[in-house]
């Protein structure tokens, strides 16, 4: 449904820190499904560990919280506003995700108000979950972080 270039003009992240490749699927405002093939090439893993390449889990959240901007985010980015993590519950890491993998990342938005967006995701690989959880967001304004 989205290329790379496409997500591109819609999300802030950039390499080496853009992690959605691909959206199979999108409802604004409800739910996404994108995919993030993993690469041995990725820098993180160098340092974790480089005996045993396992993909952090903090960058496992990361690849949900970017397919969350996307649900929310309008049709074009939007140059002043940012959409930030607040709060990230209940999230379990099931089995190691590791160079080769590609995961699918399936977010749904369960809270939509002014204020902000809750959403509950699953990652998974050839059908087995790797983690899954829920995060809260919010939208602020780009020059209240900057101040």
């Amino acid at each position: 449904m989205m290329n790379l270039m496409e997500i591109n003009s819609r999300i802030k992240q950039r390499p080496p820190f853009q992690m959605i490749e691909r959206v199979t699927e999108l409802e604004p405002n409800v739910s996404a499904k994108g995919i993030k093939n993993v690469s041995v090439n990725e820098p993180y893993f160098m340092g974790h560990f480089p005996d045993a390449p396992i993909m952090p889990g903090v960058l496992i959240i990361e690849c949900a919280a970017q397919l969350c901007s996307l649900v929310i985010a309008p049709e074009k980015a939007e140059e002043d506003k940012l959409y930030v993590l607040l709060k990230v519950k209940d999230f379990k890491f099931l089995k190691p995700v590791i160079p080769g993998d590609t995961l699918t990342i399936e977010v749904s938005c369960t809270l939509a108000s002014a204020a902000a967006y809750e959403f509950s995701a699953v990652i998974s690989v050839d059908g087995t979950v790797k983690a899954k959880g829920s995060m809260l967001f919010t939208t602020m304004d780009k020059s209240a972080v900057y101040e």
